[in-house]
């Protein structure tokens, strides 16, 4: 008798005392999946909708990705319009009100400056942002702030757990100082460097660096590079000295080699994002490889 007391006692205690759910954030980006990892560890359970081999501008709503955006309490995105192409639909589709709008919903480059916000937008010119590039995940102060942002929300929606964002907060903004400390120091030979890219993706990293961009094998943003215009970049590319021809690991290699056979210089496929190659395992990893890969072509 006493035993079946003592049983229903701690059947009582544990439905009376639920354990709180996860919260659990979609992240469409590798990027901010990475730092939800920094910042809350198990804490959370995080959903990441796209890849580095994959064109974040170009997502399939899926149901897969419509079922994990239902069960969302934070969605985690760059913003600036990046995810325009699919992220509406998806939201549309899932149904949510937590996460359309509100504490629920996080953009990474509302958080910050950005950089080549356009006075006026003519899509006669390509894939323009009208919000700025939204690509800024390459310049580590930037991710410092939006750190600091995203941490502050995820205290917001998960009070419980606010002292461990917090001291995971402490903990990255630490290691991540002290990083940049040695990527500026290291990364010194790369001042006044040029470079032709393969989309308009890469301005908050050459910023950062002090590095300039001469020339880009698309046209015009988002549209894809053609024989006249790649033939046009020859002689920008060898007279304005380029160290390098730069794509991110999602993109179609051809163009930039073909350039690179005709110059001389060569191409390199960087991350861009956590996941880009094997080194980029996060963002420390990402800023890491980049560097790494860059300052190998000057050898």
């Amino acid at each position: 008798m006493r035993k079946m007391l003592l049983w229903m006692i701690v059947v009582t205690f544990a439905i009376s005392s639920p354990v709180q759910a996860k919260l659990r954030v979609f992240a469409c980006e590798p990027e901010w999946g990475s730092l939800l990892a920094e910042l809350a560890g198990d804490a959370i359970t995080v959903d990441v909708a796209t890849s580095a081999l994959q064109d974040v501008h170009v997502v399939e709503a899926r149901p897969s990705l419509i079922a994990k955006m239902r069960q969302a309490d934070l969605l985690v995105c760059s913003g600036a319009q990046l995810e325009i192409g699919w992220l509406p639909q998806l939201l549309m589709q899932a149904g949510n009100a937590k996460v359309s709008s509100g504490a629920g919903n996080f953009m990474a480059a509302s958080q910050v400056m950005t950089l080549e916000k356009p006075a006026s937008v003519d899509r006669s010119a390509g894939d323009v942002h009208p919000d700025g590039n939204p690509h800024v995940q390459l310049d580590p102060y930037r991710v410092l702030a939006i750190s600091k942002a995203l941490a502050a929300r995820l205290a917001e929606l998960d009070a419980a757990n606010a002292a461990t964002y917090q001291q995971r907060l402490g903990d990255f903004e630490a290691r991540w100082q002290a990083a940049i400390k040695v990527w500026e120091a290291k990364a010194a030979p790369l001042k006044g460097k040029a470079v032709v890219v393969h989309h308009s993706s890469w301005i908050y990293l050459l910023q950062w660096l002090g590095m300039h961009e001469i020339g880009s094998l698309e046209p015009k943003p988002g549209v894809p590079p053609t024989s006249a215009h790649l033939s046009s970049l020859v002689d920008v590319t060898k007279s304005g000295a380029a160290i390098a021809i730069i794509s991110a690991a999602y993109q179609d290699s051809k163009p930039g080699e073909w350039l690179s056979g005709r110059t001389g210089v060569p191409a390199l496929v960087l991350p861009f994002t956590v996941g880009g190659d094997d080194q980029a395992r996060d963002l420390f990893g990402l800023y890491d490889s980049t560097l790494d890969k860059l300052l190998g072509v000057l050898k």
